[in-house]
């Protein structure tokens, strides 16, 4: 058996490699780190090569190449070592659908050696309100919170977590966030996988953009929104908005992303070029309202990066 170094990462993925048939790579060269004690999220648009990542991480799938290593183990060789160590949100299938859903997760809890106490867990993340539904008769949402207490109870090292909080009204997704950032304090490596943008951006210390079987970008929320901030503001609709463009620095881009919502990007956002932009509106008699300063999202940086075509 490998040794287990716990100064390693919790994940180290390397040159991960992977098809389903000749010519089709779903992952072509993959290479990430999950540290210990934080969130790493994976994003990428549907197949990028997300699902078959975890699966591999998981031990449920092999890499035609490449070197994995989880808690510093072979997922597959060392499986029966790494299965009480790590957690894994169950999806359909993986539940025992005839039974209750507090007696599911208190069958699972009495798997594990030191498990969480059930009770205090599902009550904060309100499980106790369908305790007694089966699993087959639950709501996605309640799905995906029983699947959570599934994934903690056992007090694992490392948790892998997709989807989170799909399904959740306002309410859950908040609880579900809490726990995922106590997790977190508590030393636990957390993987997401997510394409909720705004819970990477919220919960994320680390983020790893995938797209076509390789990693297009890496780094912290903030590092990956970095950059000159956009200029915004309203007025009335159908401005000719390559006037504006004329009238302001070179390499300002001007667009009109919605009826009346206008962005100036491509140029550091400073008083002049407010009062240019203010100014061209007034030569146009037109009023700017709401004028100001943008910041990037991780959605914008997930777009640019991953194009905006459907798939």
């Amino acid at each position: 058996m490998a040794k287990d170094a716990r100064a390693d990462a919790a994940v180290e993925v390397v040159d991960l490699r992977k098809s389903y048939r000749a010519g089709a790579p779903v992952l072509d060269g993959l290479t990430f780190r999950a540290e210990r004690g934080r969130v790493t999220a994976l994003l990428g648009p549907n197949g990028a090569g997300k699902t078959t990542t975890v699966g591999i991480c998981e031990g449920l799938q092999r890499a035609d190449s490449g070197r994995v290593r989880v808690l510093g183990l072979d997922p597959v060789a060392d499986a029966g070592a790494l299965r009480p160590r790590v957690g894994v949100m169950l999806q359909d299938g993986g539940l025992p659908t005839g039974v209750g859903a507090l007696e599911a997760l208190r069958h699972l809890a009495s798997l594990h050696s030191d498990p969480l106490d059930v009770g205090a867990l599902a009550e904060r993340l309100g499980l106790t309100s369908f305790a007694r539904t089966r699993v087959r008769r639950l709501s996605g949402g309640q799905r995906q919170r029983l699947a959570m207490a599934c994934a903690l109870v056992g007090r694992p090292e490392l948790v892998f977590l997709d989807e989170p909080s799909a399904g959740l009204d306002p309410q859950a997704r908040l609880a579900v966030w809490d726990v995922v950032r106590e997790v977190r304090a508590a030393g636990v490596a957390v993987v997401l996988t997510t394409h909720l943008m705004e819970e990477a951006e919220r919960l994320a210390d680390d983020v790893v953009v995938v797209d076509h079987g390789r990693v297009v970008a890496t780094g912290s929320p903030d590092d990956l929104t970095r950059g000159p901030a956009a200029l915004s503001f309203r007025s009335r609709p159908g401005l000719p908005t390559a006037s504006l463009t004329r009238a302001l620095p070179a390499g300002a881009e001007v667009s009109e992303l919605e009826p009346g919502r206008y962005v100036v990007a491509g140029i550091d956002v400073d008083p002049r070029v407010v009062a240019t932009v203010t100014n061209w509106c007034a030569s146009h008699d037109v009023l700017a309202e709401g004028v100001g300063p943008v910041r990037r999202t991780l959605e914008d940086v997930f777009l640019d990066l991953t194009g905006r075509t459907l798939r």
